[in-house]
């Protein structure tokens, strides 16, 4: 059954507090290598898709509900590093801050809508089951550069978690294998698109 409205705003504004305060919770006491998961642009990516994905219908209210979901986990983030580690609460509304939120509402309409495509059929299903592979394997292949370079091999570990978690993610997301294949080809150049965008950005 598609969620009513309230519950939509409610879950993307009590879901994105959860989600920034949590991922600080994780960085700080989750030992390497899984740690990097919390400091992962791919994991606020598929927390975006998801609740596209539960929304179910109406790609506006998808990506309205995953924007809202991202750019409030930014201020909570900052709030949990207030609280638990002593940082300046100026953190809260700092220029970095406000960019995060930033590219929150950029990643919240792309995967919002992502996710409320897996739901749908034809091209649109496709693409949208491969967004969050697409975006796993973009950083597992940032990863890899940096683990290229020296005293970095520890971060191979990285790369297979993120390789593991993009095939993960298309087969739990997928309804049939040919879906599956099918978006796992598609996921490649998109993790390409989403690379170039990433070195355009930091550019």
């Amino acid at each position: 059954m598609r969620p009513d409205d309230r519950l939509v705003a409610l879950a993307a504004v009590v879901g994105g507090f959860l989600l920034g305060f949590l991922d600080f919770v994780w960085i700080k006491f989750v030992p390497y290598p899984f740690a990097e998961l919390g400091n992962s642009t791919a994991t606020w990516a598929v927390a975006a898709f998801a609740v596209g994905w539960w929304v179910r219908a109406g790609w506006r209210r998808a990506a309205l509900a995953a924007t809202v979901l991202l750019v409030v986990a930014v201020p909570s983030y900052y709030l949990a590093a207030t609280l638990l580690q002593g940082d300046d609460p100026a953190f809260l509304w700092a220029p970095a801050s406000v960019l995060w939120m930033f590219f929150g509402v950029l990643a919240g309409v792309v995967f919002g809508v992502g996710g409320a495509w897996a739901r749908g059929a034809g091209w649109r299903l496709i693409v949208g089951t491969a967004l969050p592979a697409a975006v796993f394997l973009e950083e597992a292949a940032r990863h890899a550069r940096a683990a290229a370079g020296p005293y970095r091999t520890g971060l191979w570990w990285n790369v297979a978690i993120d390789t593991l978690l993009a095939v993960l993610l298309v087969l739990l997301v997928g309804r049939t294998h040919r879906q599956r294949a099918l978006a796992l080809a598609v996921a490649v150049p998109l993790a390409v698109a989403i690379y170039l965008v990433f070195a355009v950005a930091a550019g």
